[in-house]
């Protein structure tokens, strides 16, 4: 029941981002270690709240190792700035996240944290490393692409 309402919560998420101009919106999937799982999601990611920040909310779905996760991480994303030109950018960040477990009869929601490192083209496409503290999963790699407004 709980992971109907976070899709549709997440529904309602991707819905609202669309409509607003100053917001672009992305899919993303990939593993993770600590529960081993695929995991797939989306995210809405603002315009530059500050130089090279952007606030970069997003919802994953985790399946595997007889569990269900349902991560919703508010995570900040920094652009290093680069001397040179490029069609690709680094970035770094970090958020708190609401790590919602489903195991066969039980569900538990724990508080955790995540550090990221990523690259992201110009034309959308990303890649993502994530490190995770307290009970987020301690390590995840994804690909994704935020989509152009």
């Amino acid at each position: 029941m709980r992971l109907r309402w976070i899709t549709v919560a997440a529904l309602v998420l991707v819905s609202w981002a669309s409509r607003a101009s100053a917001q672009a919106v992305g899919v993303r999937a990939g593993v993770s270690g600590d529960p081993n799982q695929f995991y797939m999601g989306v995210h809405v990611q603002t315009d530059e709240l500050a130089d090279h920040l952007r606030f970069r909310p997003n919802l994953e779905i985790g399946l595997g190792d007889n569990v269900t996760l349902a991560a919703l991480n508010f995570e900040f994303a920094y652009e290093v700035q680069q001397k040179k030109r490029s069609d690709w950018n680094l970035y770094v960040g970090a958020g708190p996240a609401l790590n919602i477990y489903r195991f066969t009869n039980t569900t538990q929601s724990d508080g955790g944290f995540n550090i990221l490192i990523g690259l992201a083209h110009r034309g959308g496409l990303f890649t993502e490393l994530k490190v995770g503290a307290i009970n987020s999963p301690s390590v995840k790699f994804g690909v994704g692409y935020t989509f152009p407004r």
